[in-house]
């Protein structure tokens, strides 16, 4: 199956900073409510994506549309407009999402695929993010691999859709999923040692984190089930 996917690829990786402090808690219960929140949201634009059979918008609108909705998620991030752009981003990607998860609902094997994605986004976002929380390590070394990481598989998963070459497809999909892990030790890391101080930013770290971890997973494992 030809993929046209798109995955929301440029995260910001903020600095680290002092200890927690009681501002800092405040900022890791604001971010998880707010992610839960935009979660909730996301699934329900892609639900009813899925329900209207709604098209892909394609890899230059929804690329348009996330850096231009991540512009103005940075722009108000210390005013409400701010909330209001992180919905809008996550529902717009929801949206795309919409028909991705389509597609393989479609496959003989699809709802089992989705399902299994769903689950190992949930088992590994949630390890991982107690973890650092139980944990308190510092991750700050992460950084500027993941920086670089992130911008290399960018620009290979654009040559792998624009070459259509599935090897590298889905190499960049594993790539994915070991990135977007280790981002979310690293803001987890950020916002407990307060270099994150803004629950809007490191919601939208997060939920970026969550996107890309499942339709990573979505591609590895419809593979590995022979339905792609």
């Amino acid at each position: 199956m030809k993929r046209n996917e798109s995955r929301a690829y440029a995260v910001a990786l903020p600095h680290v900073g002092v200890e927690p402090t009681h501002a800092t808690n405040r900022v890791i219960r604001n971010t998880y409510l707010l992610l839960s929140l935009t979660l909730a949201f996301a699934a329900l634009v892609a639900g009813v994506s899925v329900a209207l059979k709604l098209p892909h918008p394609g890899l230059l609108l929804t690329l348009g549309g996330y850096f231009g909705l991540l512009f103005a998620v940075h722009k108000f991030q210390n005013s409400s407009g701010g909330l209001l752009a992180v919905f809008a981003l996550t529902g717009f990607m929801g949206y795309t999402l919409g028909p991705i998860v389509s597609r393989y609902l479609g496959l003989p094997n699809g709802g089992e695929i989705v399902m299994q994605a769903m689950g190992a986004t949930a088992v590994i976002f949630i390890g991982l993010s107690a973890y650092a929380l139980s944990t308190r390590r510092d991750f700050s070394f992460m950084g500027a691999f993941l920086g670089v990481g992130i911008l290399l598989a960018f620009i290979t998963g654009l040559a792998a859709i624009f070459l259509e070459i599935p090897a590298l497809s889905l190499t960049v999909s594993a790539a994915f999923v070991l990135l977007m892990s280790g981002l979310i030790l690293y803001e987890t890391s950020n916002i407990i040692h307060g270099g994150e101080t803004n629950y809007v930013l490191a919601t939208v770290t997060l939920f970026v984190s969550i996107f890309n971890l499942f339709t990573s997973l979505l591609h590895l494992l419809g593979f590995m089930s022979g339905d792609e």
